[in-house]
């Protein structure tokens, strides 16, 4: 993917890693993130990768694939799937919305290839065809209301309202209730636009062009898991309270559904994510990657590392399950206190008082 051409703004830095081709600021992070916060700043996402998926089995096909239940998702409507190994690892996640006709589906630059190549191997004969579409559909980010002046703009396809982190029907929560999350006042959304008008629609909208230090800043304040940073070979949903958004428990069979209700069932997940608030008198910041320490014990890794406006220095990261709430850590010499999001007792809500089948195994008292 050739850079953005809006890297040519006065002011703009080029990102890194997942966020190459795009600006990580303009010049001024802090009042970027100010005016995302907001509803009067959008971000150049145009890095991230689209497929849509056409034909009349598309959705119960994709029902059939993923975590989410998508039978009845209504034109317009807005959800997110996850497809997951045999052994309920998450290989690929993207944001689903569908027009009527097809279901776009939005994932990471470096994901995109290979989301295409899985859902192909997996049409059989079926009336689908998956196509990736990202040389002509770029993304723009926005909070707020901000969206619908990207919406009213020429070259707008469609735009996908994410739904992090109210409880989706036949979800569950690891994390605290919906009404006490930080990121309950945080309405985010994804708009798809024609990518050869891509500065046309934002110079349309009359909203401020912020990067993606901002928007970056925003997702962790709201403890959102990313598939570029979160995730990694051993990641299942639970350890990331994925399961709000990402999984419906009660729907058919999938790839990975037996881990997904096993671990739900008995709790415990081998690891938690956690909101790291790091020393702020350092001026260095670790990188994603670096160790998690509890003493001498490595203990997890850094997964994302941001500067926030107001919080200052934070962080996710992937810690043992088992390290207690009030532990004290460090991540390369810098004091971090953590803000525990998925409890130490690894139960979600709604899990099973017993073990399923404990009664079974009772031997009646004389």
């Amino acid at each position: 993917m050739t850079p953005s051409p809006l890297l040519s703004r006065p002011g703009a830095v080029a990102g890194g890693g997942p966020d190459a081709g795009v600006a990580l600021h303009y010049g001024e992070p802090a009042q970027e993130q100010r005016s995302l916060e907001r509803g009067r700043g959008v971000v150049d996402l145009s890095h991230l990768g689209v497929a849509t998926v056409t034909g009349p089995d598309r959705l119960s096909w994709l029902n059939t694939l993923s975590t989410q239940l998508l039978v009845d998702l209504a034109p317009g409507q807005s959800g997110e799937l996850l497809l997951l190994d045999p052994n309920g690892r998450i290989e690929h996640a993207a944001a689903v919305a569908d027009d009527g006709e097809r279901a776009w589906l939005v994932t990471e630059a470096g994901d995109v290839a290979g989301l295409v190549e899985f859902l192909d191997r997996m049409r059989f004969m079926l009336r689908v065809v998956v196509e990736d579409v990202t040389e002509r559909t770029a993304v723009l980010g926005s909070y707020g209301e901000a969206w619908r002046a990207v919406a009213d703009a020429p070259g707008h396809v469609i735009t996908w309202q994410d739904p992090w982190p109210t409880t989706a029907p036949g979800g569950t929560t690891y994390g605290p209730a919906d009404a006490e999350h930080p990121g309950r006042d945080l309405h985010r959304a994804l708009s798809l636009v024609d990518r050869g008008r891509l500065a046309e629609v934002v110079d349309a909208s009359g909203l401020r062009l912020a990067g993606t230090w901002a928007w970056e800043a925003l997702r962790v304040e709201a403890w959102r898991p990313r598939l570029a940073r979160e995730v990694d070979d051993r990641a299942i949903p639970h350890e990331l309270d994925w399961l709000r958004t990402g999984v419906h428990l009660d729907k058919g069979c999938y790839r990975g559904q037996e881990t997904v209700a096993r671990v739900f069932n008995l709790g415990r997940p081998p690891r938690r994510l956690v909101m790291l608030h790091l020393d702020g008198s350092e001026h260095i910041t670790p990188e994603p990657g670096a160790r998690v320490l509890h003493g001498e014990r490595d203990v997890g890794a850094v997964t994302s590392v941001v500067r926030h406006a107001e919080l200052g220095p934070v962080a996710l990261a992937l810690v043992k399950r088992s390290l207690p709430g009030d532990a004290q850590l460090t991540v390369d010499g810098i004091a971090a206190a953590q803000e525990v999001i998925v409890p130490v007792s690894g139960e979600a809500v709604g899990r099973p008082a017993e073990r399923p089948g404990q009664e079974l195994r009772r031997r009646p008292r004389a």
